[in-house]
This record gives structure tokens, C-alpha cells and sequence, in this order.
């Protein structure tokens, strides 16, 4: 497991940001995609049965699949950077962070400016702690 330090995680923030941001709108267009589709089966159920435009259910179902995609690949850059989605719907993240002899989470969530909690592996979200000034120091200052 990748560990940051406080200010690697901070410079990271606007790239991730972004990352979320795409990931979010993918899976919205998912999601608009999932209603229509589910809206179409129901029209069809409650008419018992109807005639289908076959090409354009066909091709939004693909649009769909790409939009899907587009979200799995977009977190899955997220995840190949070492940093943790806990929640796509409120933008919440945890990056992995060496504190002397434990590894924690930096705890971070869209529209914070900066990062400014963290939490142990086991608190979650609920147990966030204000940074300290462990935290502020180098990689190369903390003790082995």
C-alpha cells in the first residue's frame, strides 16, 4: 500500500478532484441512461407490448455501456494513484498516511480546500481528528 505524506496528498487535490468530478458525471449519464431504459419497460408492460425502436434502444444501451465504463476507468486511475474512494457521491477519499508506528488516513471530501482530518483504519469518516503537527513533517523528518 502506497503511503502519502500530508503534502503530497494536498498537491494531489486537484487532479483527484477532477478524476471525481468525471466519474461522477459518467455515473450520472448511467444512471439518466438506467431510467429511460426502465421507463421504455414499463411503457411496454403497461401496454402489453408496443412497438420498439430497436436502433435507438440498441444504441442508447451502448452509450450507456461506454459511460459505465468511462466511470470504472476513471476510478480505477483514483486507485492506481494509491488513493481510496470511500463514497463516489459525496467525493470522499482517504489517502494512506505513515503516523510513527500506524498507518492512517488523510481524510479529505469535495469542496474542502484543503485537507484537514484524518482517522485510523478502523474510525471511518466518524472518527475524524483535526491534522496535527505530526502530520506537517517531511518524509525525511519522521523517525524510522
Amino acid at each position: 500500500m502506497r503511503t502519502f505524506t500530508l503534502q503530497e496528498a494536498q498537491t494531489l487535490l486537484p487532479v483527484l478532484e477532477a478524476l471525481l468530478k468525471r466519474a461522477i458525471a459518467a455515473r450520472e449519464k448511467v444512471e439518466a441512461f438506467d431510467r429511460e431504459l426502465q421507463a421504455l419497460q414499463q411503457r411496454i408492460l403497461a401496454m402489453g407490448g408496443m412497438m420498439v425502436d430497436v436502433v435507438a434502444a440498441a444504441r442508447q444501451r451502448a452509450q450507456r455501456d461506454v459511460a459505465l465504463k468511462e466511470a470504472q476507468d476513471t476510478l480505477a486511475e483514483i486507485d492506481a494513484i494509491g488513493v481510496q474512494v470511500k463514497d463516489l457521491n459525496t467525493g470522499l477519499l482517504d489517502f494512506p498516511c505513515q503516523l510513527e508506528d500506524q498507518v492512517v488516513l488523510l481524510c479529505w471530501k469535495t469542496g474542502e480546500p484543503e485537507i484537514t482530518h484524518w482517522h485510523t483504519m478502523d474510525a471511518g469518516f466518524q472518527g475524524r481528528q483535526p491534522i496535527d503537527e505530526r502530520f506537517r513533517r517531511t518524509r525525511r523528518e519522521r523517525p524510522n
